[in-house]
């Protein structure tokens, strides 16, 4: 009776093992098949490939965040340099992933390499669920630039008025009393 037990202990052992060892890209596919929803994730900071047309060497840090937006990464080991990573996951497509990397030299662009990135209009169509898509250009003409006249500098907004009143120096504690 013991002797049973303990062989049909090790054969559901090894069915056990020879499922999870066949469990490969083909059940995943399955897997997939019937999975109802996955949701589509873009990760990172998106980099336009306008956005890296618009990077020029001697470019302070500033220009270049302003052109690119904050770095996903900027080690404290390496801080001449700034990372760009994003990636794109859509259910029945394989995984793309994006890097930039943008190298200083003491405050200012000493280069940038990475990988070629999607334009703006590339992107909005691979996320979107309707392929005709169209991306509205973001610029504004010289005549729609006319309808808005010029400020002049009467009119401007008026300063804040000062006040006679000097902080006093005291403040709360910021924790109460123990």
């Amino acid at each position: 009776m013991r002797t049973l037990m303990v062989v049909s202990m090790t054969a559901a052992l090894a069915v056990t093992l020879t499922a999870c060892s066949s469990f490969n890209r083909a059940t995943l596919g399955v897997a997939d098949a019937i999975t109802l929803y996955k949701p589509e994730v873009v990760q990172g900071n998106f980099v336009s490939k306008e956005q890296v047309a618009a990077l020029q060497p001697g470019m302070t840090r500033l220009q270049v965040r302003d052109v690119l937006g904050t770095p996903l990464l900027a080690s404290v080991f390496h801080g001449d340099r700034w990372d760009y990573v994003f990636s794109l996951r859509r259910q029945g497509v394989e995984p793309q992933n994006f890097r930039l990397t943008v190298y200083f030299e003491g405050d200012t662009l000493a280069r940038f390499e990475g990988d070629d990135m999607p334009s703006e209009t590339e992107f909005v169509q691979r996320i979107s669920r309707k392929r005709d898509v169209k991306v509205p250009v973001l610029e504004a003409t010289e005549a729609q630039l006319a309808n808005f006249p010029a400020r002049a500098a009467s009119d401007a907004p008026a300063a804040a008025p000062a006040t006679d009143v000097a902080p006093s120096g005291n403040y709360p504690p910021l924790e109460g009393p123990r």
